[in-house]
């Protein structure tokens, strides 16, 4: 797909960061049939502070490497019900942070669940790209590639 002025090109599959999370590298699927994005969470437990309701999650980044877990707190902003793609439906924390492809970042919502036995940590639905993104089904990586080694220094467990 030639590039299109004024249009930010992402392919259907893509390296993201979310620096807030302190997550600098995950293969996330740009998946346009996906309304909601989804975040790989192996727990999930509510905390509260100052009054604010917040959850904390682990997030394990790269697939099967239970050894590398960044655990991270994030505001609630929802809870939704979700029908998955298999059909089942779960009741999952929606958070708010932003997201980094390329030189471009920006505020998404994301549910919270766990995606171990998926092939992708990150689900990258239709409601976290804008309208001056297009994403070209039959390409990869349109945007710069990140690396797992930026959690060489995380602390193994």
């Amino acid at each position: 797909m030639p590039p299109v002025p004024g249009r930010y090109i992402l392919g259907w599959e893509e390296w993201v960061s979310l620096p807030e999370l302190g997550l600098p590298a995950i293969k996330a699927k740009v998946d346009t049939g996906a309304r909601t994005s989804a975040l790989h969470a192996h727990f999930v437990e509510p905390v509260r502070s100052k009054g604010v309701a917040l959850v904390r999650f682990g997030v394990h980044p790269i697939p099967r490497r239970d050894d590398v877990e960044i655990v991270c707190t994030a505001r609630v902003v929802d809870r939704r019900v979700v029908t998955s793609s298999n059909g089942e439906r779960e009741n999952r924390y929606v958070i708010e942070t932003p997201i980094r492809i390329g030189e471009r970042e920006w505020p998404i919502e994301v549910t919270l669940t766990n995606r171990n036995s998926m092939a992708y940590r990150m689900l990258l639905g239709r409601q976290a790209i804008s309208e001056d993104v297009l994403v070209d089904p039959a390409s990869s990586f349109r945007q710069p590639r990140l690396r797992y080694k930026l959690y060489n220094d995380v602390a193994r467990r």
